[in-house]
């Protein structure tokens, strides 16, 4: 069973990915130099990187469950770390994001499929399938390597094309002191998310032991 909800939600999460590609590549309003850089950006966004993350993790559990790389995604602190990722990035849209545009048609969908709808099936999948045995209370500082290297990513190519994917974190707006001090909370909000989780698998394994 869980391999058939893996299989079918890592089918919505590359539609959801190829819709949002499109949308993004073809909006006449984006005021970006070219398709490179248009492309290029599509990709520096958290939310299609960790969605793409998702996809993959899941792609890897319903297809190749017997290879190397089916295995890698189905340990249980790959599958908790990814779910903490996904987590974040619904709940910076909904704190942070969500009322600074207003989406229209396939781009609506395209955004409620990215940030509500996949965060919100793979915790569930998660929560029901992932084996989460083994998980470490220092977990969760390894999983920050993902985030700290995004933000490095997008300092650093920020200060080459003076553009950041997110206003919390532009440089050109807020300067280097500010833009700093929010990546800190968002680290912060990463590790706070992580030991949640890790506290969950932990009461959860514990059951699963008992009952045995």
């Amino acid at each position: 069973m869980g391999k058939m909800i893996a299989a079918l939600l890592a089918i919505v999460g590359w539609l959801s990915l190829i819709l949002q590609f499109v949308l993004h590549m073809n909006n006449p309003v984006i005021p970006e130099p070219g398709t490179a850089e248009r492309f290029v950006r599509f990709f520096s966004y958290f939310t299609v990187s960790t969605n793409i993350i998702v996809a993959v993790t899941l792609t890897a559990i319903a297809f190749f469950p017997l290879t190397r790389f089916g295995a890698f995604f189905s340990r249980p602190s790959v599958q908790t770390a990814v779910a903490s990722y996904i987590s974040i990035v619904g709940i910076v849209y909904s704190l942070f994001l969500r009322t600074a545009w207003d989406p229209q048609g396939w781009q609506a969908v395209a955004d409620h499929l990215l940030h509500d709808a996949m965060p919100l099936a793979f915790v569930i999948y998660w929560l029901v399938f992932a084996p989460k045995h083994g998980i470490t209370w220092n977990a969760p500082i390894k999983w920050l390597g993902y985030p700290v290297v995004y933000i490095v990513y997008s300092l650093i190519r920020g200060s080459f094309v003076s553009w950041y994917p997110y206003w919390f974190v532009d440089v050109t707006q807020l300067g280097y002191s500010a833009s700093l001090r929010n990546t800190a909370f968002v680290l912060v909000a990463f590790v706070a998310i992580g030991f949640i989780y890790a506290g969950i698998a932990k009461v959860i394994s514990r059951i699963a032991d008992t009952g045995k």
